[in-house]
């Protein structure tokens, strides 16, 4: 990279624009391919994000794949089970397999600053505190206004920017009234005594479905506590308010927390898109990533998982040739996410109807087995319409050892 004398204009091969998990993963796997990397984010690292800390066995084998080592993280938590509860009030505790790890909490605060410690460690010049201005395209590359550095050129760019992408709306392909599929709500609270301390729940509420609440387990005893709902068109930020103070009066969740949890801090509300199926992946020769490509889980709500794969995928398609990059990377995606996109939302049609929430947790309760292989499909061990798509399947499907053994 080279900074001209004026301050007119940066190089790099690639500038990757946010340094959230998908961002980051993008700059680490360029770097260590040797491309020039150019990461800025408008935040300072370490910053809160508003998420509910929770990684899935997705999460967990893309990351080990990066080098990445849950040390890294000081309040990294490893799960060995989740409990879910049905509208009924019926609990099923689904264990994890033990020969690896399957899931985990860390808090994104730490998460996202140890993701980006790598890209730094990997070569990849990070800048904060830059926020992006406009963006311009050429046959032979992009052009982005960057806060305090000025423009910076690059031949392709990646947009790791969120939700509401600048760089999308700069170059003209914002949605107008895009709010995302889905609503959440997170707390964190402290002094949690009772079985939430060690217990992941996920509590599927009649009023919530196809949304769920959770209380995910941290270190010392600290929960994120949180729910999610698809938007209705009905709930309004003042009335989830409302439900999110009732809910946490509930009795079984007032029981799992124990008499002396204490709410801490305010509770932070945020935006989850799970539209991959119509978003704009790429542009010319920008490449968009983890939610500035809508690429949540419809079902859950879980992200970092998919953002760790687009990213990834992104940095293949650069690393690939430079010819076609952005229908390349399409392509990829549209093949890796969008079978799972479509049955995470047949399945959302159908876990709206409290019958067959009951009927699904009845059923994921039947035998170990069961609670087993539950287990790792809902921490997407395996891709979530893998039964349906056969060119995915291989020997070792719902037996393949866990990351970080």
């Amino acid at each position: 990279m080279t900074d001209d004398e004026s301050g007119s204009s940066t190089t790099a091969d690639v500038l990757v624009i946010g340094g959230g998990p998908a961002g980051a993963t993008a700059a680490i796997l360029l770097a260590r391919a040797g491309r020039s990397v150019m990461l800025v984010d408008r935040a300072v690292f370490p910053r809160n994000k508003c998420c509910g800390d929770g990684l899935t066995t997705l999460a967990l084998r893309e990351l080990e794949a990066l080098g990445f080592q849950p040390a890294m993280v000081p309040n990294w938590l490893t799960v060995d089970e989740a409990w879910l509860r049905s509208p009924s009030g019926r609990e099923v505790c689904l264990p994890l397999p033990t020969n690896g790890i399957f899931g985990a909490t860390a808090p994104r605060r730490e998460f996202d600053y140890a993701l980006l410690q790598l890209a730094r460690d990997a070569g990849a010049d990070v800048r904060e505190g830059c926020g992006v201005g406009g963006v311009t395209q050429t046959s032979a590359g992009v052009d982005v206004a960057v806060d305090g550095i000025g423009s910076v050129r690059a031949k392709f760019a990646i947009a790791a920017d969120g939700m509401w992408s600048p760089t999308r709306k700069a170059l003209g392909l914002a949605e107008s009234g895009y709010l995302g599929e889905w609503q959440a709500f997170r707390q964190y609270a402290t002094g949690v005594t009772g079985p939430a301390a060690t217990r992941l729940y996920v509590w599927f509420e009649a009023d919530l479905l196809p949304g769920y609440a959770w209380s995910f387990p941290l270190p010392d005893g600290r929960v994120n506590l949180g729910f999610g709902v698809l938007r209705d068109g009905v709930r309004t930020g003042k009335s989830m308010n409302a439900e999110w103070a009732g809910l946490l009066e509930r009795p079984h969740i007032r029981a799992s927390l124990g008499p002396d949890a204490q709410l801490q801090d305010r509770v932070a509300a945020w935006p989850i898109p799970g539209g991959i199926d119509r978003a704009t992946l790429g542009a010319g020769r920008v490449l968009f990533v983890g939610d500035a490509a809508r690429a949540s889980d419809v079902m859950t709500g879980e992200g970092i998982g998919q953002a760790l794969v687009t990213g990834r995928l992104a940095a293949e398609a650069i690393l690939g040739s430079d010819v076609a990059v952005a229908s390349r990377y399409e392509k990829s995606v549209r093949a890796h996410l969008l079978a799972d996109h479509r049955m995470s939302k047949l399945l959302n049609g159908w876990l709206a109807r409290p019958w067959v929430a009951r009927g699904a947790v009845r059923v994921a309760g039947t035998s170990l087995w069961t609670r087993r292989m539950f287990a790792r499909w809902m921490f997407e061990d395996e891709p979530r319409a893998i039964f349906l798509t056969p060119t995915r399947w291989h020997k070792n499907l719902l037996r393949r050892p866990g990351p970080f053994q």
